[in-house]
């Protein structure tokens, strides 16, 4: 079977930090052409635009888009109006409406969409699914606190509209929820506080609920120092089921569960590669859809000027 020859469109930290070794180290692709307008990867051709790497290298199959989710859309439209299969880094878009047109085209171009979830790829985060699949839910209590100074220096886009701010790493935690509860998640309500000199919120307070009427709190915060926090509570009726670390670490019943190494990226590079071999697409979109409902519930506060 001949490797996937595939195309890498922004290449910044998330594609030098993850996607580019992932490809490198999957035998499935070969990494052909790159495009962005600040970055290069030495060994193949480089272009400033997909416009470019498109037209000047036909024989791109695939293309893995890594550039913020405010400038995605025109370069996802261009890839799958080509007729190649897209993957789309995590947040699928800045809104809903884009990621409903981009899976309504790949379907027209009979190409592959993927609207990828790194998070749900964390080691413990299948085997969590799996012991929830049998159980009531009772109760989800989610702490995502993380310090933005240290997981995201230099990325002002984050700050501004469409960069989603404490929801970019927020939305790993509702990808996650949204992969281990079965059904849809409804938002209630939320506070969001924004910092006075900012365009986006540093902290965010949610209560949603299954469609069952089981409680969901979720609190996101950027200002954490110190130990960081992504931990994820389950009650059931058969006890406690606790993910931490992102999902790489996993209790139940207060005994700690083995885990495997980390394969985030790897995995959903193999995803990918799975969904362009069948012929099908990947278009789950429910984690920005409880962003975008926990703007539109949302009661706005200011708070203190912050500079990161």
């Amino acid at each position: 079977m001949q490797p996937i020859k595939i195309a890498v469109v922004g290449v910044g930290k998330i594609a030098r930090d993850q996607h580019l070794p992932s490809i490198a180290g999957n035998p499935g692709y070969a990494l052909v052409a790159a495009a962005s307008r600040h970055g290069s990867v030495e060994g193949i051709r480089n272009f400033t635009t997909i416009e470019d790497m498109l037209e000047a290298v036909p024989e791109i199959e695939a293309v893995s888009l890594c550039m913020p989710p405010r400038v995605r859309f025109e370069a996802a439209h261009a890839a799958l109006s080509a007729g190649k299969h897209v993957f789309l880094e995590k947040p699928p878009g800045a809104t809903l409406s884009e990621v409903a047109i981009l899976e309504a085209l790949a379907e027209r171009k009979g190409v592959t969409l993927f609207t990828s979830w790194h998070s749900r790829f964390a080691p413990m985060v299948d085997r969590a699914r799996a012991h929830l699949a049998d159980k009531t839910i009772r109760r989800v209590e989610i702490f995502w606190h993380e310090d933005v100074r240290r997981w995201h220096p230099n990325q002002s886009w984050i700050w501004e509209a469409g960069g989603l701010g404490v929801f970019d790493p927020g939305i790993n935690a509702l990808s996650i929820l949204t992969e281990i509860v079965p059904g849809h998640i409804m938002v209630e309500k939320s506070v969001l506080e924004f910092p006075e000199n900012k365009k986006q919120p540093i902290a965010a307070s949610i209560a949603m609920r299954t469609v069952e009427g089981a409680p969901i709190s979720a609190e996101f915060d950027w200002r954490q120092e110190g130990p960081q926090t992504w931990d994820i509570t389950v009650q059931t009726n058969a006890g406690a089921l606790r993910l931490s670390k992102g999902g790489s670490e996993l209790y139940i019943g207060g005994e700690e569960k083995a885990s495997g190494p980390d394969r985030e990226y790897a995995g959903i590079y193999e995803r990918f590669a799975k969904l362009i071999r069948s012929r099908q697409s990947d278009t789950d979109y429910q984690p920005l859809r409880i962003v975008a409902d926990s703007f539109l519930c949302g009661e706005r506060k200011v708070v203190a000027h912050f500079e990161d």
